[in-house]
């Protein structure tokens, strides 16, 4: 039997506040700052588009190994020390980037960075609330979470052009290492295990679980709604990647100054605060899977709203606020799908296995952009690329969705 916990001890309120703190910080300081400070030492140091995405490429595939190894070890207890961790050896690797030179040392450094990644951003936050409070009930802790991830860009993107302005990219580096080195410490500190009310304290039980959860992962491989929605979540993950990394600049080639490029990627951050703040108010009873389906069908209208000449900053900042709404309500989207497609159980032994193509996708996404940016020497072919992933996005998640509703699919 699961372990009695007294209801103040096992309110999740202050870990769902800190992991939602984190995620402004973690998501902010690699994936919104990485993009800036690329620009800056592409012009210092002579590297390529490529070889610079190409390092985060590397290191964002390596991260897909551990996916499934984190969600194992979250899912036996381990959350605090597996975040705890990783966010302390992130802090010391942008120590080490700050001192780089060499290009084979910043791949070594970068793909060390984007390994660590796996253990520190939205998945495992998400698993270590699922096994405090049970996947079903997570809902309102994810959403509370993505509340705050939401707000990632619109702190860390001018927080980073005000340091790249009056100290430097190699300076602004310590700034962040600071930020992990405080996330690490918190890990620390909220993450309580003998609070997780989904796992048994007794050993037997303990075993018992494990068993059942190893049942549930391989029949969850025997079925048509986990590949499904495997393809969806990756192509989705690719093009989110390409779009995040390369926002910057697809912007700053359409000639506008980099005051109103900041400018219109910070609407994102309130944008997805807006979107997750409307469904929490208005769709508490919407389930995920039909939430998805309505949002995957909205995602191409921005992407195709972006492939036109436009300068005007107020009918740019118009596309990226509904991008932000859409994308971050799917964050809680495919945050919850697991427990409603496939089974309440082994979340993060399934999340896991999820990721592994879903991280190689949000890896290779941004480096393809790139390649394909040095071909044509402008993004246009980026956005058609990225549009019709979007629509391919849309009819594996319907797809995925009719597979989930068949009797005997989810476990």
């Amino acid at each position: 039997m699961n372990q009695s916990i007294p209801p103040a001890e096992a309110s999740p309120k202050a870990l769902t506040h800190f992991l939602g703190i984190s995620q402004i910080c973690t998501w902010g300081a690699f994936y919104y700052a990485f993009p800036l400070i690329a620009v800056v030492m592409q012009n210092e140091l002579g590297w390529s588009k490529s070889d610079l995405y190409g390092a985060l490429t590397a290191g964002l595939l390596l991260s897909a190994c551990l996916t499934y190894p984190v969600g194992l070890a979250i899912d036996r207890g381990y959350g605090r020390q597996v975040m705890m961790l990783a966010s302390l050896g992130t802090a010391a690797l942008m120590v080490a980037w700050s001192f780089i030179h060499d290009l084979t040392l910043f791949y070594l450094v970068a793909s060390a960075l984007g390994a660590l990644q796996s253990a520190i951003l939205y998945e495992p936050a998400f698993a270590v609330l699922a096994r405090r409070v049970g996947p079903l009930n997570s809902r309102k802790g994810i959403t509370s979470i993505t509340l705050w991830g939401g707000f990632a860009s619109t702190v860390f993107i001018p927080i980073e052009q005000f340091l790249l302005n009056h100290w430097g990219w190699r300076e602004s580096l310590w700034v962040l290492a600071g930020v992990y080195l405080a996330c690490a410490v918190g890990f620390l500190y909220f993450i309580r295990p003998e609070l997780d009310v989904i796992h048994a304290t007794h050993s037997t039980a303990r075993a018992e679980n494990k068993a059942r959860d190893k049942s549930i992962v391989h029949q969850a491989l025997r079925g048509p709604t986990f590949w499904l929605l495997m393809i969806a979540l990756t192509i989705y993950a690719c093009m989110m990647s390409t779009f995040t990394f390369h926002m910057y600049p697809m912007l700053q080639e359409k000639g506008i100054s980099t005051v109103e490029v900041v400018q219109v990627i910070a609407v994102i951050g309130p944008a997805q605060v807006l979107g997750r703040v409307l469904i929490s108010m208005f769709a508490t009873s919407v389930s995920m899977r039909a939430m998805g389906s309505i949002l995957v069908g909205l995602f191409p209208i921005p992407f195709a709203m972006l492939m036109t000449d436009s300068q005007n900053v107020w009918f740019l900042a118009g596309i990226f606020g509904l991008y932000g709404i859409t994308n971050g309500i799917f964050t809680i989207v495919r945050s919850q799908v697991v427990p409603e497609m496939l089974s309440q159980h082994a979340y993060g032994a399934l999340n896991g296995l999820l990721t592994i193509p879903v991280t190689i996708a949000r890896a290779m996404g941004p480096v393809i952009a790139a390649w394909l940016w040095a071909i044509s020497q402008d993004y246009q072919t980026v956005y058609e690329a990225i549009l019709w992933s979007s629509l391919l996005l849309a009819l594996t998640f319907w797809a995925a969705n009719q597979a989930s509703q068949r009797p005997q699919s989810k476990m």
